[in-house]
């Protein structure tokens, strides 16, 4: 789990941005996945994604930073 924080390597950069992009999506249909109704007007999901996208990148970042200290 460190290397993944941490590593500047193409591939983990590239792993990060899609493990990003798969909570933001989970996020964003989670009145879906769960079984209720539609809550979320289906214009407003990608806003969604882009905005856990937005808090999850420095997030993880500052994870990766606190774990190489270690």
């Amino acid at each position: 789990m460190n290397t993944f924080l941490t590593s500047e390597k193409t591939v983990y950069r590239m792993l990060r941005t899609i493990c990003q992009g798969v909570i933001g999506v989970l996020v964003a249909n989670l009145d879906l996945i769960i079984g209720f109704i539609p809550m979320i007007p289906e214009e407003l999901r990608p806003v969604i994604v882009l905005i856990v996208m937005a808090i999850l990148s420095p997030l993880m970042s500052e994870l990766g930073k606190s774990g190489s200290n270690e």
